[in-house]
């Protein structure tokens, strides 16, 4: 985003009069992958019809005590609209389009499509309603529960920002020693708290050598980086329920209209939904020169990138021209690993949420941030699955259409991968 200096100052200047009463002031408050996946649907797919739950992943954990302030937090948020800051830094990005731009000024969340109620001592919520509307809940859902769970403990936050000093030195010296990569703030939906990614982003920007960006819009505005995100698993979700689109086609279907909508620009494809090996039997050459790389999201991270780059060198592409991704819990330790295997083989990203956005400060507490999610379920009444690489990360409400899609994208685990390139097949 090009903003003069003036504009990122009176952005930085803007305080809403709601700040200090509520945890979302402003839209851009999200991932950019919300932006990317809704300009895409609303010109290819404006029409769908989606079912979101959140699930809490944390045992022993139970939220129905914050039904009410959850719903508070929801109402404030529905009566948000976009800022005119944000409209014009969303109109400088070079792939958003002004007719997108235009939806956007109209556009609101509406609370009738989202359900926050207590059952038991647990926290339930399900939200309905056109996907291109549905869709934003997620994050915001996130940002509210974390941060009112996390309001309840003292933290040290001397400490804290010792601790993110500590991490980014950590990332300066891997980078001294030659190592080459990339590292992303992913951290909005698992955060401590606005205030805490405030800081961090800002530190981050000025001091971390690799850092090139943040998923969160708001924050890449402010602190004038770059807003990194393409698309999740949602968009696989989506393509399941489809008419004119036969599940086995649906992971290709989403291929097809990213590239028809960004035409070689966001070109990071999200590997796991229907689990790595039937990613790459799809992932084909065509494919895998339009994409500039791929992301890793589940399952162990060596084996995935060694079968990415065995994947590449098969067909005939330079697997140091293409880019791994890596974003599954990582720390720094983690990152600084991954990046050693590699090096010089692949180019190198990470993206990292919880460790920096939530684990630096709560740890100080000895107090772990919720591990939680909010998935679709069901697209135009049909159920939708997200399978991964890892079984405790899958998400639907029927385990016979789990064992249904396993069955269509003839699903292996990535741990029996036995080395070499995954056969490729024309369903």
């Amino acid at each position: 985003m090009e903003l003069s200096q003036k504009e990122i100052e009176e952005i930085k200047n803007y305080k809403p009069l709601d700040e200090d009463k509520y945890i979302i002031n402003y839209l851009s408050d999200t991932d950019i992958y919300k932006v990317s996946m809704t300009q895409c649907l609303l010109h290819k797919r404006p029409n769908e019809w989606a079912k979101w739950k959140w699930k809490l992943r944390s045992k022993d954990v139970h939220l129905g005590y914050l039904v009410d302030a959850v719903n508070r937090e929801v109402d404030h948020l529905c009566t948000l609209r976009w800022q005119p800051f944000e409209l014009d830094a969303l109109s400088k990005i070079y792939y958003i389009k002004p007719d997108y731009v235009d939806w956007l000024e109209d556009f609101r969340l509406k609370r009738k499509y989202i359900k926050i109620t207590r059952r038991g001592d647990d926290l339930e919520i399900e939200a309905e309603g056109p996907q291109l509307k549905v869709t934003w809940f997620e994050i915001y859902v996130m940002e509210i529960i974390q941060e009112l769970y996390l309001r309840q403990f003292e933290f040290d936050f001397e400490k804290a920002k010792q601790n993110l000093k500590e991490a980014v030195d950590k990332f300066n010296a891997a980078i001294d020693s030659g190592l080459k990569f990339g590292f992303a703030d992913f951290g909005a939906r698992r955060r401590h708290s606005f205030a805490w990614q405030d800081y961090a982003v800002g530190y981050m920007a000025k001091n971390c050598k690799c850092f090139v960006g943040t998923s969160n819009l708001y924050f890449a505005i402010k602190y004038g980086v770059k807003a990194i995100g393409t698309f999740a698993h949602e968009m696989y979700a989506l393509f399941q329920g489809l008419d004119d689109v036969p599940i086995r086609q649906s992971q290709k279907a989403v291929f097809d209209a990213w590239t028809q909508e960004y035409r070689g620009d966001l070109g990071i494809a999200l590997s796991d939904n229907f689990g790595f090996i039937p990613f790459l039997r799809d992932f084909d050459k065509f494919y895998a020169k339009l994409f500039d790389g791929c992301r890793h999201d589940s399952g162990d991270p060596i084996v995935w990138g060694e079968m990415l780059i065995a994947h590449y060198k098969a067909l005939g592409i330079d697997p140091t021209t293409k880019t791994g991704c890596w974003s599954d819990s990582l720390d720094v330790d983690k990152a600084i690993k991954i990046a050693q295997h590699f090096n010089g083989r692949i180019k190198i990203s990470f993206g990292i949420g919880t460790y920096f956005m939530a684990n630096l400060v709560t740890e100080t507490a000895g107090i772990k941030p919720l591990s939680m999610v909010m998935k679709v379920v069901k697209v135009n009444g049909r159920d939708v699955v997200k399978l991964s690489d890892c079984p405790e990360k899958n998400m639907c409400e029927s385990p016979a259409y789990v064992e249904y899609v396993k069955s269509v994208f003839e699903y292996i685990p990535l741990d029996q991968w036995k080395g070499g390139m995954v056969v490729i097949k024309t369903p």
